[in-house]
């Protein structure tokens, strides 16, 4: 098994269309042997969409991970002073998060997570989705790239022709990039061909 005693916080955002996915990797990081700690943000906690409801999503996570959810600042926090975890991800992580994350504000369970997590020096994996990467993101996208112990799962244009900014992650890179950052690297490529060419 991969992740084998390997302690992986995984924190969500509110890309709701996203969490189906999610969930499988989730799935996946279980059967890899990995220890896992959910985090959620107030959106993904508290929102209903036309994916699913918020609290059948957290049934399945705390399912999965076999453990209640962070949900609160102050229920993140003590990752930093107890440094229990190996690595955290972002899955997924919205170019809100993203822009909240490059301006250092911390407002919530999983910006607090990843401020904590990151005081220990180890690495966080970011899962991007948004709308906007090549728009007002690009910036913040940057920054984050160029960050000590900032890792990106490869992302790539998912709708060129209908959405020639928006980005998301390849969810079926997540395990080889968490693999890589958990020994400093970046996965390579980052950035990945759209699946499918656009006009």
């Amino acid at each position: 098994m991969k992740f084998k005693d390997v302690k992986i916080g995984v924190a969500f955002t509110g890309s709701f269309c996203t969490f189906k996915e999610a969930i499988d990797v989730l799935k996946d990081l279980k059967k890899e042997g990995a220890e896992l700690y959910p985090i959620l943000s107030k959106n993904s906690q508290c929102t209903d969409t036309r994916f699913g409801k918020a609290v059948d999503f957290r049934k399945q996570i705390e399912h999965i991970a076999e453990r209640k959810a962070m949900d609160t600042i102050e229920g993140a926090e003590p990752i930093g002073p107890s440094g229990f975890l190996d690595l955290l991800m972002i899955l997924p992580c919205t170019g809100n998060t993203l822009a909240k994350l490059a301006g250092a504000i911390t407002d919530g369970p999983v910006l607090m997570a990843a401020k904590a997590h990151l005081r220990n020096e180890k690495p966080l994996l970011l899962a991007v989705s948004t709308n906007d990467a090549l728009g007002m993101n690009f910036k913040n996208i940057g920054l984050l790239m160029n960050s000590k112990h900032v890792y990106f799962v490869p992302f790539g244009q998912d709708a060129p022709g209908k959405k020639p900014n928006s980005m998301i992650a390849r969810l079926e890179y997540v395990i080889p990039a968490a693999e890589a950052a958990l020994k400093g690297k970046q996965l390579q490529p980052v950035i990945c061909a759209p699946k499918t060419v656009q006009g």
